[in-house]
């Protein structure tokens, strides 16, 4: 059986590998990589969309895991959400995303703000679909601080934290961040296939 990720997003990749007992692949490995159209309304829709256009693809022999996940920022009236992947127009990039929310917060008069992340994981197979949750609390600050990581998180600070998720470390991310606590939940989900041999 192999598990299979719905994206081709390298870091979605390697922090999925880092946090999962079983090597996952990237679809793009197995077949031309296509265009998936998430209008869904709720992080879990977006997840299942994606996990079940892939598994149409690959066919029974595929366990698709698929993550739809962003932040929130209450001040902005839970923006961006799940447009967090898209927030600064279609085709844009990691860093023009990450100014944009800074730049929006800044337009508020504000330097920190709560916000929280939300993982939403979609397990897709012969056996039927699982959705899990985790999620992340903290501030948003007005400027990106570190290297680390990806998307938003130069520039978030979890609670309890004065770094942002772009200055700690992975094996600290990997204990308090929103898809390491969903991964936790499917987990189990996913021991119980692999024992029924799905």
């Amino acid at each position: 059986m192999q598990l299979v990720l719905a994206t081709s997003n390298k870091g979605k990749v390697r922090e999925f590998n880092q946090l999962c007992d079983t090597a996952v692949i990237p679809y793009s490995d197995l077949i031309e990589p296509f265009e998936i159209v998430e209008d869904g309304d709720t992080f879990a829709a977006n997840a299942l969309i994606k996990a079940r256009a892939i598994y149409e693809r690959l066919g029974s022999d595929a366990l698709v895991i698929a993550d739809d996940s962003g932040i929130s920022v209450p001040l902005l009236g839970g923006e961006p959400g799940i447009y967090s992947a898209r927030y600064a127009g279609a085709g844009a990039g990691d860093k023009e995303n990450l100014h944009k929310l800074i730049d929006t917060i800044r337009a508020r008069g504000v330097v920190r703000t709560p916000a929280y992340y939300t993982a939403a994981i979609a397990i897709v197979g012969s056996f039927g679909e699982y959705v899990v949750h985790g999620w992340m609390y903290g501030d948003v600050i007005g400027e990106a601080r570190g290297e680390k990581g990806f998307g938003y998180d130069p520039m978030f600070i979890p609670e309890g934290y004065e770094l942002t998720l772009g200055e700690l470390e992975d094996d600290v991310k990997s204990e308090i961040s929103h898809r390491a606590k969903a991964l936790k939940l499917a987990k189990p989900i996913l021991t119980m296939l692999k024992r029924r041999g799905v």
